[in-house]
């Protein structure tokens, strides 16, 4: 995608906000405001988008295509109805809000209001998000092409025709990143524990796991497959893997921590 992205309104500028933002100024975005109440949030967009405190410090002559939220979800029922008046405008809505339904916000925007579900992921700080969008119905072919674009900017892109699965999305992929950050940090302490010194423990397990996933993302076998692949019979991994593969330990573990999150993720959804 080269062409100019239209006019943005991004509201929240924290981590995932700041780093698809910055996708899209790549992009060619040709004008963004960012409400961000904290201005240390947003000082790194500082004369290339103009960013304002609060909704009604928003200029009276801008009209955005789309507006992005990307708080808190407990923040939503008290921040969106300063935006309805976006949505009566013809905006496209599309929400980063974890947990937080179609319904809700449109209590808040308006019942007319075009709204989009994604749950992207922290990669996309380095381009190389995955995400998963869900188009309210209501959401225009044109619409639902902007927010695609949107998205593209910070990684893959996939879409479900069901909102509910979103919550199952943001428990595998959402929080994806931070389980795959866990194993990297107990396979480091593990390496200390058997004498390994702890630069040498952090560089290895860092670089396995960084070399694993690009190996993985290079490849078109099943990760099973590529398991199986390292996995001499009667050797070391086999040994090991015998101990995470125990009916109680890692795949029942990881089973039972993607339904917690997908759980919790419906529980915010308000």
């Amino acid at each position: 995608m080269t062409e100019t992205l239209p006019d943005l309104l991004l509201i929240g500028c924290g981590k995932m906000g700041g780093a698809m933002l910055s996708g899209w100024l790549e992009r060619g975005l040709s004008r963004a405001v960012v409400v961000e109440p904290h201005a240390a949030a947003a000082e790194a967009f500082a004369g290339r988008a103009t960013i304002v405190p609060d909704a009604a410090s928003i200029p009276a002559d801008f009209r955005p295509a789309a507006v992005i939220l990307a708080i808190k979800p407990q923040e939503a029922p008290a921040t969106l109805p300063a935006f309805a008046r976006f949505a009566a405008g013809g905006a496209l809505f599309v929400s980063i809000m974890a947990g937080r339904s179609v319904a809700s916000m449109r209590a808040a925007l308006g019942d007319q209001a075009a709204v989009v579900r994604a749950m992207p992921n922290t990669p996309a700080a380095v381009r190389q998000g995955f995400t998963v969008g869900y188009a309210a119905p209501g959401v225009t072919k044109a619409q639902a092409a902007l927010a695609d674009a949107l998205l593209q900017a910070v990684g893959e892109v996939a879409w479900v025709d069901q909102e509910d699965l979103i919550n199952p999305v943001t428990a595998v992929s959402g929080g994806g990143p931070a389980y795959v950050f866990l194993l990297a940090e107990v396979m480091e302490k593990a390496a200390i524990e058997q004498g390994l010194p702890p630069a040498l423990a952090r560089q290895m397990a860092r670089a396995t796991v960084a070399g694993s996933g690009a190996l993985l993302a290079a490849s078109t076998q099943d990760a099973a497959d590529l398991r199986k692949a390292v996995t001499s019979p009667k050797g070391t991994t086999e040994r090991a893997l015998n101990v995470l593969m125990e009916p109680d330990a890692w795949p029942a573990l990881m089973s039972k921590a993607i339904q917690a999150a997908t759980d919790r993720a419906r529980e915010l959804a308000g």
